[in-house]
């Protein structure tokens, strides 16, 4: 019994050793795909567009440096001794491990956007606000459209593995495939706004930047990238939230920071940008939104739709937090003081 518990042991971290060594390959990865996206247009001047040979480049980097940055971030909670003391240390399952990982990649992604909607609005909306534009909008576009398909699978791995479904005990290849097709639909069902938010940025909004506004400039393309600056915030609430700190002071204020540049970045902006717009075409504002197409005002309204409905959510969670801190917060001020009064 010894001899095989040795074995075992043994074959454990043999086993481990080899998935670490994942780590040097997915990393790796992560770092070409980044520096061969900043290669790909570096030739370039500042109001160049992107060629559809430049764009496929772009786009296979972003699809190569999300999906390798995320599976490296599991490698290193997962199978490496200090991940997997950190996962101990917080009893994180594997379903957390991975969904952490998948909003940290989120976060990276934010901080993409928001490098390219600063870098549109400084040089754009600072020269012709309609006509100006700069390449790294419609170059993040291409890379940028990677992420929201990658992460549509990500998410779905993240739903399997935290709704697993139980061992009927037949291992068939159909009923293997019938299982997962039903996890796929309970997938698509629990998470059907955000993944058609998904389909609609990465389809129809990277057809809007890349191809689809003629010569309309990136001004007010760079305030919709800024929209991602939330998401960073809730990225953090999340990881937070999973390693058991929803009572800790760092959640509450990381909340209010998040509800506030969520409403700023994603709700506020929608009605700043035609006010910029309506100065810039010298008129007011509802004349200027009678000017906007049809199409234009079904896409805004499809992109703020949703950002309402989050916000709201975000509030009734804010909420909740708030008065549980406030109810914490005053029990322990009533055992300060029933414990002053025995000392009396």
């Amino acid at each position: 019994m010894k001899q095989k518990s040795h074995l075992t042991t043994h074959n454990f971290f043999k086993k481990e050793h080899r998935k670490v060594r994942d780590i040097y390959i997915y990393l790796p990865l992560a770092i070409l795909a980044l520096l061969g996206s900043i290669l790909t247009v570096r030739d370039l001047e500042w109001d160049s567009h992107i060629s559809t040979g430049r764009g496929i480049i772009l786009f296979f980097c972003g699809l190569v440096f999300f999906t390798s940055l995320y599976l490296a971030l599991n490698v290193l909670f997962l199978h490496t001794p200090q991940g997997r003391r950190i996962s101990k240390i917080y009893k994180l399952t594997y379903g957390d491990v991975i969904d952490i990982s998948n909003k940290e990649v989120s976060a990276v992604q934010a901080l993409f956007c928001c490098i390219t909607g600063v870098t549109c609005v400084c040089y754009s909306c600072n020269r012709n606000a309609l006509r100006s534009s700069h390449y790294i909008s419609e170059a993040y576009g291409w890379f940028g459209a990677a992420y929201f398909l990658y992460d549509i699978w990500s998410m779905y791995m993240v739903f399997a593995a935290t709704h697993v479904q139980t061992d009927t005990g037949s291992n068939s290849y159909f009923d293997k495939v019938v299982r997962k097709a039903f996890m796929i639909l309970a997938y698509l069902k629990h998470n059907a706004m955000i993944v058609g938010h998904h389909i609609f940025i990465g389809g129809f909004g990277f057809l809007v930047i890349t191809s689809l506004r003629g010569d309309f400039g990136d001004c007010f393309f760079g305030f919709v990238y800024l929209m991602e600056a939330s998401t960073p915030f809730v990225s953090l609430r999340g990881i937070l939230s999973k390693i058991g700190m929803k009572n800790h002071p760092v959640y509450v204020m990381n909340g209010l920071i998040m509800l506030v540049v969520f409403f700023i970045c994603r709700i506020a902006m929608f009605p700043y940008t035609i006010y910029v717009y309506s100065r810039t075409i010298g008129t007011d504002f509802i004349s200027a939104i009678q000017t906007l197409p049809k199409g234009c005002l079904v896409s805004i309204l499809i992109l703020l739709i949703p950002q309402i409905y989050w916000f709201h959510l975000m509030l009734i969670g804010a909420t909740k937090v708030i008065k549980k801190s406030a109810s914490n917060n005053n029990n322990l001020r009533n055992v300060k003081n029933v414990r002053h009064a025995k000392n009396k």
